[in-house]
């Protein structure tokens, strides 16, 4: 989440605490309603969150308008090194990872930036991906290219590797969150799917190069609706056959999404028909420059396994039938529901003002997330799921609820003040 230090900083100084101030846990008296909702955003501590929370709640002035405002608004980022910096480190759980960054030499932290989070291969680490990377775009894009060993970006804590590394980049640096790419070659850019399908709301785009997917996870291609790929493999690459990437523009093609398919005929000296020529450069990155996200979509698909159950936009996935769950790794085929494909989806759609309609597949219960973006307070709201009235009535936006989705977000273009919930209807033979 942006850090608005100095106003922060400001409100601990006015407080008369000095520097040590802001570290302490209490909330000062005079400390304004801007200060106290942006510590609570960024406050690591569950406790304090509590208390800044609650102490907001008392506010008066705390209305869903007045705290979305706050949220919304741009702060005062600090200054940050700029240029290149190969050798940072990012703790995920207690463990600690190299991180490399590329920051444009002209950054100015007034202006919001694109972020491009880069994946490397088997054998390769992030500084010498980012080596490949930095001499290829301009001064409108930030580079993060975090370090897993093996390249295993297949696996859970490297997709936790990589959400960290997006926030981390966003609390230093202003980064436009429409404007997020991820990409990666070889492992990579099986990294690149994997993560960016379980979680394509947060991205403008991706980028995968020489990759694949095994048949298993080609359901969680659904999820893309909404986020555009551009896919390049080389026809003769003997280390990830170039079928893989067929089989996912098929599929593509099928559900009808956007998507940019490059197969290339070239050869590398070393890597064979394994590798990113240079003579693709160019398109990419004019379609980089094109791509911005859509941050509250009418319509979403959500396919997820039971170890995903995170919001997906304004809807989540709550509580399934039996579904197959991933462990450690994210192509995993030991549990059989997983070779079954056996996963929960949702395709939801705002049809007409106030008018949800859900068709739900294995799902027990949902939620969804809404603002006054997407339906009128105003009115009575109607959710239809699989054809069956689920719920009619006005809903009541709530200062707290948007605060608690505003901190597990960390997303200032999805602010969330209603949460309903709603219990499937199970159809009768």
């Amino acid at each position: 989440m942006i850090l608005w230090l100095w106003s922060i900083i400001l409100s601990v100084l006015l407080a008369g605490n000095g520097a040590l101030g802001f570290a302490e846990s209490s909330v000062q008296p005079s400390e304004s309603l801007d200060s106290l909702v942006y510590r609570f955003l960024d406050t690591g501590e569950a406790n304090e969150a509590e208390r800044l929370l609650q102490t907001i709640l008392a506010d008066e002035k705390a209305s869903v308008e007045v705290v979305s405002q706050i949220i919304k608004r741009d702060g005062a980022y600090l200054r940050q090194p700029v240029e290149v910096l190969p050798r940072e480190q990012i703790i995920v759980r207690g463990r600690t990872y190299p991180l490399s960054l590329s920051i444009p030499a002209s950054y100015q932290t007034s202006k919001s930036y694109a972020l491009i989070v880069c994946l490397h291969g088997y054998g390769f680490t992030g500084a010498e991906y980012l080596e490949r990377w930095r001499a290829r775009l301009g001064e409108g894009y930030l580079l993060a290219c975090p370090t897993y060993p093996s390249g295993a970006w297949f696996t859970r804590p490297a997709e936790e590797l990589v959400l960290e590394t997006i926030r981390e980049v966003r609390r230093q640096y202003h980064i436009d969150p429409n404007r997020i790419f991820l990409t990666g070659m070889s492992n990579g850019g099986i990294g690149a799917w994997l993560i960016g399908m379980h979680h394509a709301p947060l991205f403008a785009g991706l980028a995968p190069m020489a990759s694949g997917l095994d048949d298993v996870v080609l359901p969680f291609l659904g999820n893309l609706r909404n986020t555009p790929v551009y896919i390049i493999h080389g026809a003769r690459d003997q280390v990830m056959p170039v079928k893989l990437s067929r089989s996912i523009v098929r599929e593509l093609e099928t559900l009808g999404y956007p998507h940019v398919y490059r197969e290339h005929e070239r050869e590398h000296p070393i890597a064979g028909g394994h590798y990113f020529p240079k003579e693709e450069l160019p398109d990419l990155i004019a379609w980089f420059d094109s791509q911005r996200r859509e941050p509250l979509s009418t319509k979403l698909t959500v396919v997820r396994d039971a170890s995903h159950f995170q919001s997906f936009s304004w809807i989540r996935i709550d509580s399934t039938d039996p579904i197959a769950a991933f462990s450690q790794d994210l192509v995993d085929k030991r549990d059989e529901r997983i070779k079954r494909r056996e996963y929960a989806k949702v395709d939801a759609s705002i049809v007409e003002t106030n008018r949800i309609e859900v068709t739900a597949d294995r799902v027990q219960r949902y939620s969804l997330f809404l603002n006054n973006q997407l339906i009128d307070f105003s009115k009575p709201l109607t959710v239809v799921t699989n054809g069956r009235l689920s719920f009619s009535g006005v809903v009541s936006p709530s200062v707290e609820t948007l605060l608690r989705q505003a901190r597990i977000r960390q997303d200032p273009l999805q602010l969330f003040p209603v949460h309903l919930t709603i219990a499937v209807e199970k159809l009768t033979p």
